[in-house]
C-alpha cells in the first residue's frame, strides 16, 4: 500500500545548533529534507513520484568522491549504493535545489561565486536533461524554446523503429528507407542506442537565398539528392476484415473473383485478388480496388429458418481499399487468424514508398522545421570548388531570431567529422570533460584538411557558372523527415456529400467534407466588403432552401404537390404565399424555435420577407 507522507516541523533553532545536522541525519535519502535557516523550520516530504537527481557532495567546493572511492567503484569493492550510504551522494529534487548551489566541474572557477559557496557537484552535466533532448548537439547553444520544439518534433520523426519493423502488424506505420547515423553525436545518443536505429539524414545544407522559394523556413531540394533517395519514406498501413458469424447459424463468406467466359474480371476493381478472393501479396491496389471479396448474408435473423443457403442469398459487402488517386500502392503482407472470440480475422497490410515532395515537412535537430518549397534539377543547384553539390537550401534568416547556435556548431563539427574520418561529440556542457569537441578545436580541423576555419566556402552559381558574390556557410547537418506529409493532408472538393439533417456539407477530410468558411474567415471578408462572397460562401455554396412565407401571418407554409400551389397552415389558404431563399440550418433553427414555443414571425414590406421577429408565444 502506498502511503504519502508530508510533515512539517516548525521549531525554534539557534544559530550553531548541531540539532539541524543531527536530525537530518537520521533521515532516509529519498525524503526530501529542506533546512530554511530565515523562517526557522525544517520542511520534510516524501511525496511519491518527486523528481530526484543525485548529486556529488561538496565541501566548501571541494568534492567528497575522491581517485580512490572511483578506483574502487571500477574494481567492483564499492557500488552505487556505497556512496549514498556513505554520505558522499545525495539526491536533490526541485524544492531542496532552490537552497543549493550547484557546480558544473568541481575544477572551473565560476564567475562571480565564491568556491566555498558550492554545495553539490554534477555527477555528469549531460544527465540534466533527459533522453529526447539529449539527442540535440549543443543543446546549451541553443535558445531553450527551440530544444523544447525539438523535443516534440523529434518524436514525429520518421526512422527504423525496430529491428522487427517488417514483420510487425501496428496499424500505421512510418519508416525512412536509408535511415543514417548522424555526423555529429552525443553521449546520450549511444548510450539510448539512436545510432543503431537513426531517424533521419545527413545532408549538405547550404546555407544562402535562392529564388524566393525559401522565405518562411522553406527548403529549397536538390532533385537528384531527392533520386538518390534523400526523404524516401515507407508508409505501411493495417486494414483488418472480420469475417462475422450470425446468430442464424450463417456467416459470412470470401469468394473467388468472377470472371466472364474468356477469363476476364468481370470488374476492374478485382485486380488485386487472388484465387481465394483475397488480395495477394506483391499486387498492386489502387483506389477503390477490393482486397477481400466478402458476402454477406441477406437474412441474418435469429427467428429465420437455417437453411442451405444459395448465391442468390448473399450481398456483395466488399472490403474496398481508399488511397490516393494516381498513387501506386502495394500489398506488402496477408495474415489469416482467429481472434479471442473465434471469429477468423484478415489483416491486409499495404505499403505505399513515398518520396519527398512540395510541402512536406522537414526539421533539424534544433527546433528549425521548415516545408519544402521547391525541388531544383541539380544542374541549376549551386556547386563548391570541389563540386560538392549542397542537398538543400535553407535561408539565412533562420538564424538570427531563433539563435540556434547549436545549429552552426553541428554543421562545422559534421564538416570536420566528413573531413578527417571520425565523429564528433556535441554533449550538453561536455566541452570541458570532453565529450563535446570545443569550436577551437572544430576549427583547427577544418583548417588542416583545406577549409575555411567558419565553415564558409566559394559558390558558383549553377545558372550563370559564376561565383556567387559572398562566401556560403555549407556543411553536413542532420535532417529529420516529420510524417506530417502533403499527401495526407490535401483536400478540395466541388459537391459532394450533405448532412441530411441540416443540408449542409459534411465535415472532414476523411467524409470528402467541404471547406469550412467560419466566424473569423467571416469577419476578414465583412472586412473587405465583400459581401457578394459572403453571400455565395454561407448560402449558395452550403444549404439554399426556397421557402414558402406567408405575408399575412408571417409564418411559413408549404409547396402542395398535389395542388400545384403553395398553402398556408394558418391562414388555410394559399393567397398570401411569397417565396424567399434562406439557409436550410436557418430554417430548421426557426422550427426549433417555435418548437419552445417562442413565435418567430417574417415581416414583408411591400410583399417581400425583409427580417423576422422573435416573440414570446403566450400558449394556450
Amino acid at each position: 500500500m502506498f502511503v504519502l507522507v508530508i510533515i512539517n516541523i516548525f521549531c525554534k533553532i539557534y544559530w550553531g545548533s548541531n540539532f539541524v545536522s543531527n536530525f537530518l541525519l537520521q533521515i532516509h535519502f529519498t525524503i526530501l529534507n529542506v533546512w530554511l535557516f530565515f523562517q526557522q523550520c525544517i520542511h520534510i516530504a516524501s511525496d511519491g513520484g518527486r523528481v530526484c537527481r543525485p548529486l556529488i557532495i561538496a565541501d566548501e567546493g571541494i568534492s567528497r568522491v575522491n581517485e580512490g572511492h572511483m578506483k574502487e567503484l571500477r574494481d567492483g569493492i564499492r557500488s552505487f549504493d556505497d556512496f549514498l550510504h556513505d554520505g558522499l551522494i545525495e539526491y536533490l529534487d526541485v524544492n531542496e535545489e532552490n537552497n543549493a548551489l550547484i557546480a558544473l566541474y568541481e575544477h572551473v572557477d565560476q564567475d562571480d561565486v565564491e568556491r566555498s559557496n558550492i554545495t553539490h557537484i554534477e555527477i555528469e552535466p549531460l544527465t540534466i536533461l533527459g533522453v529526447v533532448s539529449g539527442l540535440i548537439p549543443y543543446p546549451h547553444r541553443n535558445q531553450s524554446p527551440r530544444n523544447t520544439y525539438q523535443c516534440a518534433m523529434g518524436k514525429q520523426a520518421m526512422g527504423n523503429i525496430a529491428y522487427n519493423q517488417f514483420f510487425r502488424a501496428d496499424a500505421l506505420l512510418y519508416l525512412l528507407v536509408y535511415a543514417q547515423r548522424p555526423l555529429l553525436t552525443t553521449k546520450t545518443i549511444e548510450l539510448v542506442g539512436y545510432d543503431k536505429l537513426g531517424a533521419g539524414q545527413n545532408a549538405t545544407v547550404a546555407v544562402m537565398s535562392y529564388g524566393g522559394y525559401d522565405i518562411e523556413d522553406a527548403i529549397v531540394m536538390n532533385k537528384s539528392s531527392l533520386d538518390r533517395g534523400f526523404g524516401r519514406c515507407i508508409v505501411i498501413k493495417n486494414y483488418k476484415i472480420i469475417k462475422e458469424n450470425y446468430e442464424n447459424g450463417t456467416s459470412d463468406r470470401i469468394v473467388k473473383p468472377q470472371r466472364d467466359k474468356e477469363g476476364a474480371l468481370m470488374k476492374q476493381n478485382l485486380q488485386a485478388l487472388d484465387l481465394d478472393g483475397i488480395a495477394a501479396p506483391g499486387e498492386i491496389i489502387r483506389n477503390h480496388d477490393i482486397y477481400v471479396n466478402r458476402q454477406t448474408p441477406k437474412d441474418t435473423n435469429r427467428n429465420s429458418t437455417c437453411t442451405p443457403l444459395t448465391d442468390s442469398d448473399y450481398e456483395d459487402s466488399p472490403a474496398i481499399y481508399k488511397g490516393v488517386d494516381g498513387e501506386t500502392t502495394v500489398v506488402d503482407r496477408v495474415m489469416l487468424y482467429l481472434d479471442t472470440n473465434g471469429k477468423m480475422s484478415i489483416k491486409c497490410i499495404i505499403r505505399h514508398t513515398r518520396r519527398p515532395e512540395i510541402g512536406d515537412k522537414f526539421s533539424s535537430r534544433h527546433g528549425q522545421k521548415g516545408v519544402c518549397g521547391t525541388i531544383v534539377q541539380q544542374e541549376d543547384f549551386p556547386f563548391s570548388e570541389r563540386g560538392t553539390c549542397p542537398d538543400l537550401i535553407m535561408n539565412p534568416h533562420g538564424f538570427p531570431s531563433r539563435m540556434t547556435i547549436g545549429k552552426v556548431f553541428e554543421l562545422l563539427g559534421g564538416k570536420a567529422g566528413v573531413s578527417c574520418g571520425q565523429f564528433h561529440y556535441g554533449s550538453a556542457f561536455g566541452e570541458l570533460s570532453g565529450n563535446a569537441h570545443s569550436i577551437e578545436d572544430i576549427s583547427s580541423t577544418l583548417i588542416r584538411h583545406g577549409f575555411c576555419y567558419n565553415g564558409k566556402d566559394l559558390l558558383y552559381s549553377g545558372i550563370l557558372g559564376h561565383p556567387l558574390e559572398a562566401y556560403i556557410f555549407m556543411g553536413p547537418i542532420y535532417y529529420q523527415k516529420l510524417k506530417h506529409m502533403v499527401l495526407d493532408k490535401i483536400h478540395a472538393r466541388a459537391e459532394g456529400p450533405r448532412v441530411s439533417l441540416t443540408r449542409q456539407p459534411t465535415e472532414g477530410r476523411n467524409c470528402d467534407g467541404g471547406l469550412r468558411v467560419g466566424e473569423m474567415e467571416r469577419d476578414c471578408l465583412i472586412a473587405y466588403g465583400a459581401s457578394m462572397v459572403i453571400f455565395e460562401r454561407l448560402l449558395l455554396s452550403s444549404d439554399p432552401y426556397q421557402a414558402q412565407v406567408c405575408r399575412k401571418c408571417g409564418l411559413l407554409g408549404y409547396y402542395s404537390y398535389k395542388l400545384k400551389t403553395s398553402y398556408c397552415s394558418m391562414c388555410k389558404n394559399g393567397e398570401n404565399i411569397a417565396k424567399m431563399t434562406l439557409p436550410y440550418a436557418c430554417k430548421l433553427l426557426f422550427q426549433v424555435l417555435w418548437r419552445r414555443h417562442l413565435d418567430v414571425t417574417f415581416i414583408t414590406y411591400a410583399g417581400v420577407v425583409t427580417c423576422a421577429q422573435l416573440v414570446q408565444w403566450p400558449g394556450p
